[in-house]
């Protein structure tokens, strides 16, 4: 008989997540779900799901394999590379679900029978037709892009599976690591990419003009509104739009932002007039959402609209097996640029760039490249002398 103690030894501290858009479904699990696996959070669909995930520890996800936002290989994909440690039960809607919970002891052993180990998934009703398994080394970089560390394969293949669709993406990661870049790709590679491709940053534009540059305007709208304007949205019609810095939205702007993300439907300032439009959304931030939704500084339910496809872009000094092959990159590139032979490091230079933090990452290691290569003139290769390093930041 699987005791009490047995089970805290199968599973790890946390609840229990029921994902599925079907409430009357959602309903039934709960009835029929062991009170000893812990609390239970329903989830709407695969976004609610990681967004639930993201907020309170989980031991087990049921999940329904019908999703209305994500499909079932992608959202499983997502999941192990983020929770390698979540248990996982595949159910399906259409189905009636298992009898979890005659006692305890039944429901337990109805959930571990197949002994699921982390990242893996299970089924009380069926084997899952698993996700197919990516080799590393056939992910091919994004265009325009370099690495060959797991974790930027981790980003080129979350890129490239989440590209042909038109679901929500949120790239986080620090300054300089190449966001701009990846939201290029993911538009290139999509069914939009003969579209605008608009871009926002949300940090440049003062608060008093980023809602009439977002929405538009009419004439008259405010001080210095002498012509109506579409805005950025409206010119995105057809594309993507990219939300660089969305981290810095006004407050205020926020819930105008979240009702044309739910309805597809922008108002111009000074005017009642409602469009529809077709806008894929690729946000973009460097600060930490999750810590400001805490603080009252963005809304939850926008930061949920945002994160359905969330994808962390790795700062350079946790990829530094990529540092010597980008520094190559731009060296060649440069050389090309002015028809000149190229340049190639010196041993004690590559141990140089291996050492160094990159606080600004690839834009950093870019602009000391470039510095290096102007500074070289006649000479046949790149010294350490000639890679003018800033000062380290203290390490925490």
């Amino acid at each position: 008989m699987l005791t009490p103690a047995d089970l805290q030894s199968r599973f790890p501290e946390g609840g229990v997540i029921v994902a599925s858009p079907n409430e009357s479904f959602r309903q039934k699990i709960l009835e029929r779900i062991d009170p000893s696996l812990g609390t239970v959070t329903e989830a709407l669909g695969g976004a609610d799901a990681l967004a639930k995930l993201d907020s309170s520890p989980c031991r087990l996800l049921l999940l329904d394999r019908r999703l209305a936002d994500l499909q079932t290989e992608e959202l499983l994909s997502l999941v192990r590379s983020r929770f390698p440690e979540l248990r996982i039960v595949l159910l399906d809607s259409e189905k009636e679900p298992p009898a979890l919970v005659s006692d305890a002891d039944d429901a337990a052993e109805a959930l571990l029978h197949q002994d699921a180990r982390p990242g893996e998934e299970s089924s009380p009703l069926e084997e899952p037709s698993a996700a197919p398994e990516v080799d590393d080394q056939s992910v091919e970089p994004l265009p325009e892009m370099i690495g060959s560390t797991p974790a930027m394969i981790q980003v080129f293949r979350l890129a490239r599976l989440v590209a042909p669709r038109d679901t929500t993406v949120l790239l986080a990661g620090e300054t300089g690591t190449g966001k701009e870049l990846v939201a290029q790709a993911i538009f290139q590679l999509s069914r939009r990419a003969k579209a605008p491709f608009v871009v926002v940053n949300c940090a440049a534009i003062p608060d008093s003009l980023i809602e009439a540059e977002l929405f538009g305007h009419v004439r008259g709208a405010f001080t210095g509104a002498v012509q109506s304007s579409l805005g950025r949205i409206h010119s995105a019609h057809g594309g993507t739009l990219f939300l660089d810095e969305a981290g810095e939205l006004p407050l205020n702007l926020q819930a105008k932002l979240l009702r044309f993300l739910q309805h597809g439907e922008v108002q111009r300032l000074g005017s009642p007039d409602v469009f529809r439009v077709d806008v894929r959304v690729i946000a973009a931030t460097n600060a930490d959402l999750i810590e400001r939704v805490g603080r009252g500084e963005f809304r939850a339910d926008l930061y949920y609209r945002l994160a359905v496809f969330p994808i962390d872009i790795p700062p350079l000094r946790e990829r530094q097996d990529d540092i010597i092959e980008l520094a190559e990159n731009f060296l060649a590139a440069l050389a090309r640029e002015a028809r000149l032979p190229g340049k190639p490091l010196h041993p004690a230079s590559k141990a140089l760039l291996r050492g160094h933090r990159w606080p600004g990452n690839v834009r950093e290691l870019q602009h000391v490249i470039e510095r290096a290569f102007i500074l070289a003139e006649n000479r046949v290769a790149i010294t350490p002398d000639l890679l003018l390093l800033p000062p380290q930041p203290a390490r925490r």
